[in-house]
């Protein structure tokens, strides 16, 4: 239980503690995206580890944490890679609360589901991110090449979810507050 300034009892600051977690875990997804991923590329095709990294939160901690890390990653990146701002930190932001809202919905315990949600999540997100653009007049890419790129870029993403959910995973619930036990 927290006080009104987010203080446990033990006086640790817990909310900030997960936050700045995200905030490392969605950066080391941009830099590794930008300078390791730059170079990878399938297709033509590079992965978005941004998109993964926000799928996946949002799938293990909810919409609101979805959210948040879809568009603090989204503007993050917006900046750093020099896109129109705000497009893909709308993007993340929607797809990151879709897909943590959605998770009340699954009842499976099945290891291929994060791997499925990922690659549907970033398909559909790259699209919008498409649209979003064509609509502002940022983009005047045909409709071959955005759907060329959204399932090369979903099938990468998909690939690479066994190697990330598990990290993701583990600093989720190490950024979890502990439960005290009451006598």
């Amino acid at each position: 239980m927290t006080t009104a300034g987010g203080f446990a009892p033990g006086g640790t600051f817990t909310c900030s503690v997960a936050r700045l977690t995200w905030t490392v875990v969605v950066l080391t997804a941009l830099v590794l995206q930008s300078t390791l991923f730059a170079q990878v590329k399938l297709g033509g095709v590079k992965p978005d580890l941004v998109y993964l990294v926000t799928i996946v939160l949002a799938f293990l901690e909810g919409p609101s944490s979805g959210a948040l890390a879809g568009f603090a990653g989204g503007m993050a990146e917006d900046f750093l890679l020099n896109q129109p701002k705000g497009i893909t930190a709308l993007t993340l932001t929607l797809v990151g609360y879709s897909v943590g809202a959605l998770r009340q919905y699954i009842v499976t315990p099945s290891p291929l589901l994060p791997v499925l949600l990922v690659g549907a999540a970033t398909f559909g997100g790259v699209l919008f991110n498409q649209l979003v653009a064509f609509l502002l007049g940022q983009s005047n890419a045909g409709s071959g090449f955005v759907l060329r790129v959204a399932v090369l870029e979903s099938i990468y993403n998909a690939v690479l979810t066994p190697l990330v959910f598990p990290v993701v995973r583990r600093v989720a619930e190490a950024s979890r507050p502990r439960k005290a036990a009451r006598w």
